[in-house]
């Protein structure tokens, strides 16, 4: 239960963010921030950003609010600055020097608010010969080494999604680069830029197993180590039905449980010579093979053999253990995950569904106490050509 007095939507209430509309991780960074309680309002271009699914389904957009400013409009700069005065975060993911174009750089907008943290979200950073050049997550996540690791060693690397680029390398360190500085400037009452590039964070992601590479303990290639598929008790797979289960079986006891529940006990010495790796694979593969995912369930149920099925989008939120916890939640007709991580005190939840586009904007210029977001002689429907 939360103590009477406190906030019931998050440990950020009270702090305010300014979001410049893009793609990929500078959404999702912002929405994280609004989950945890901050007031983020996102300044969106007319004509919307190119690759957006529809508003209405965007839930990186939840618990935000948006206002329509077209920055190359003659005052959509001052509109912005407006915003930026009040704020104690801004989010921005254009191309380097874009901002500075619009007239909403670190520099101009530390000259209304010194106190503010300009959080810069780009793939190659702002500086390096790769800056200027556009690209998108696998190219990132490529040339980190990160890519190079996923998969089996005698197919291409498997393509985790956006993932591992976008969202862990990229938006995540963005927000806690972001917390850091907020920290600091509250503190010191001195603003700061976050330079996060994803290609900074995924390999940051992989700091362990340079550590065990340096060691002579990770084989520089795919499908070969202890933790991408290469160890036959740590990996996924196909049952009798097409589905799958994933074994993590790596410490000696959980591996014991294993091989017993499984019904290969004879293996059980197996575990440490590789010479028998290929053995203990083609046996663990035969048996998976002969029941469903849903037998190989109820046969792990309840044991620590680090054994579970492989479920799907759609399945995941059914799930006992999901559904106890509140993993997943409803609002607006549409299952998501729930804000995380969770609090003791400060609450959070789902507040509201996906801001659409200009919709919050009597809110905001009321709230914000910013009365020339209400003139209404925005005029022109551009879109941005600079890059993101």
């Amino acid at each position: 239960m939360a103590v009477a007095g406190t906030p019931a939507y998050g440990p950020l209430a009270g702090v305010r963010v300014v979001e410049l509309a893009g793609i990929g991780p500078g959404p999702f960074a912002a929405m994280l921030l609004a989950d945890l309680g901050a007031d983020v309002v996102r300044v969106d271009r007319p004509g919307g950003t190119g690759l957006a699914v529809n508003p209405e389904y965007d839930i990186t957009n939840r618990n935000k609010r948006s206002v329509v400013i077209d920055l190359k409009a003659e005052d959509g700069p001052a509109r912005v600055l407006d915003l930026v005065e009040r704020a104690d975060i801004l989010v921005e993911g254009y191309r380097p020097g874009v901002a500075e174009r619009l007239g909403v750089g670190p520099e101009t907008c530390h000259a209304r608010n010194p106190r503010l943290v300009y959080g810069r979200m780009t793939g190659w950073g702002q500086q390096g010969p790769l800056a200027s050049r556009a690209g998108h997550d696998i190219a990132y996540i490529a040339l980190t080494g990160t890519l190079g690791m996923i998969g089996r060693p005698d197919e291409p690397p498997t393509v985790p999604a956006n993932l591992v680029g976008d969202y862990a390398g990229g938006s995540l360190y963005l927000v806690v680069g972001v917390l850091a500085a907020l920290h600091h400037a509250r503190a010191t009452g001195a603003g700061q830029v976050v330079d996060t590039a994803i290609v900074d964070g995924a390999a940051h992601l992989a700091s362990m197993i340079h550590g065990m590479l340096a060691a002579g303990g990770w084989q520089d290639r795919r499908g070969a180590n202890l933790l991408d598929g290469g160890c036959p008790y740590y990996g996924t797979y196909e049952t009798a039905d097409g589905k799958y289960m994933a074994v993590g079986a790596l410490e000696k006891q959980f591996y014991a449980e294993f091989v017993e529940l499984l019904g290969i006990e004879e293996y059980a010495d197996a575990r440490k010579d590789l010479a028998r790796w290929g053995e203990l694979r083609e046996a663990v593969a035969a048996r998976f093979k002969t029941r469903t995912r849903d037998e190989w369930t109820a046969v792990f149920e309840g044991s620590d053999a680090c054994v579970a099925p492989v479920l799907s989008l759609r399945e995941a939120p059914a799930h006992p253990h999901l559904a106890a916890r509140g993993t997943f939640t409803d609002h607006g007709g549409i299952t998501q995950p729930a804000p995380a991580p969770r609090f003791s005190l400060t609450r959070t939840s789902v507040r509201t569904g996906p801001a659409l586009p200009g919709a919050d904007t009597a809110d905001v210029a009321r709230d914000w106490d910013v009365p020339r977001l209400t003139r209404h002689d925005l005029v022109k429907d551009d879109s941005m050509k600079d890059g993101d």
